[in-house]
């Protein structure tokens, strides 16, 4: 795995599924992301050309990838395919590209839109969940690597 550094990169992360991409940037500054948008796959197809546009117009110094697992910590057909997505945006943008575990971070973000609806906000999209979940790996990516950095 390459050496995650410190401090000021900018990053996007992605919560890959077979039918959206929740995208999300980010920067370590300021430990915190925000979710940006939600591509669609076309038949099954990632839409490389949107993904290509997010990364010139963001210009990411490394890519996170969520890699979901079951609950007991065993790999899922998810777990391969979004790990194929991951070694994809290496081979094609040279950047590099880190995993992070994203248990539970779909529930996490469904959550923070059921507390948003409660405090009076509007009801999201399937696709809005989706870059929100992107953005809680990313923030939960940035946060173990903070802690890990400093042991």
């Amino acid at each position: 795995m390459p050496d995650t550094g410190t401090g000021s990169r900018r990053l996007l992360s992605f919560d890959y599924g077979l039918q959206r991409i929740g995208v999300a940037s980010g920067q370590e500054i300021t430990g915190t992301a925000s979710p940006l948008c939600t591509l669609q796959n076309r038949q099954g197809k990632t839409d490389w050309d949107a993904i290509e546009k997010l990364i010139r117009q963001w210009q990411p110094d490394a890519l996170v990838i969520g890699v979901p697992y079951h609950i007991d910590g065993e790999q899922s057909d998810m777990t391969i395919s979004a790990r194929k997505f991951g070694n994809q945006l290496h081979q094609r943008f040279h950047c590099p590209v880190y995993e992070m575990d994203e248990r539970l971070s779909s529930i996490e973000a469904e959550q923070y839109q059921r507390n948003k609806r409660q405090a009076g906000g509007k009801r999201a999209t399937k696709g809005q969940t989706d870059s929100i979940a992107a953005a809680i790996i990313l923030e939960n990516w940035m946060t173990h690597h903070r802690d890990t950095d400093h042991d």
